[in-house]
């Protein structure tokens, strides 16, 4: 059995129901967080960051409405690290979905191929 990861998702994002599906049928252990309500916190989005060789724009929803509203395309580039980072934990909405954190795994958004990749069979 897989330790279990922890998927942050967004009931009505169909991406979402596609990626926890896919971890069932791929008999993968989870947790599942509501991103809105629960979103991760500064120390997950610290290691997503660093597993994505530090670019803070593929953590953010960038085709949400709230990233719109709060013309964060314009603001993003020069923000620091940690002003990106708190805007993230602090608002669930600007986080891309799925997020999934696990050991040795940290994943946005849903690919098949790149979460069979992550996840060889043993």
């Amino acid at each position: 059995m897989n330790a279990p990861v922890k998927i942050y998702t967004l009931a009505q994002c169909s991406t979402c129901r596609d990626a926890t599906r896919w971890l069932r049928e791929n008999k993968i252990t989870f947790a599942e967080r509501a991103i809105r309500e629960t979103p991760p916190t500064l120390e997950e989005l610290r290691a997503m960051f660093a597993a994505h060789g530090g670019n803070v724009r593929k953590l953010f929803n960038s085709s949400g409405l709230e990233y719109r509203a709060q013309k964060l395309a314009e603001k993003l580039p020069v923000l620091t690290e940690s002003a990106a980072l708190a805007l993230l934990a602090g608002n669930g909405s600007l986080v891309k979905r799925p997020f999934l954190l696990g050991a040795g795994v940290a994943l946005v958004g849903f690919d098949a191929k790149a979460w069979a990749a992550a996840f060889p069979k043993k």
